[in-house]
């Protein structure tokens, strides 16, 4: 049972991508599941969460307005639309399940997504 994070790449500032967090071998419907992100050199932060209930919790307020996320269970993946990308959103992403909305404690990290936003 395992989950992979895709959907990373270059684009320029304003764009746009979406991120797709999905697992293999279990349902992720039962999960709450969040974003974090990793900055060099910085500590890894969280972004954005989803419950089972579909309960929005935004960990950081920089991406109000500009990242959303939403799950499919059908398809068992979890997606972080980002829009109006940023510079300062440049980083590893990372998703992680729990029962609860994941900390920055979290210990199963999986491999991320890299994310460059950059003209």
């Amino acid at each position: 049972a395992q989950f992979v994070e895709s959907g990373g790449g270059l684009v320029q500032p304003g764009g746009s991508l979406r991120l797709s967090c999905t697992t293999s071998g279990f349902s992720l419907g039962y999960y709450a599941v969040g974003w974090f992100r990793q900055a060099p050199g910085k500590e890894r932060e969280g972004v954005l969460c989803i419950t089972e209930g579909d309960g929005i919790l935004h960990y950081t307020d920089s991406v109000k307005g500009r990242f959303t996320i939403s799950r499919d269970n059908a398809k068992n993946t979890v997606y972080l639309q980002m829009n109006s990308l940023k510079s300062e959103d440049t980083g590893v992403y990372y998703c992680a399940l729990d029962f609860t909305c994941p900390t920055r404690e979290y210990k199963h990290w999986g491999q991320g997504t890299q994310v460059t936003v950059s003209s």
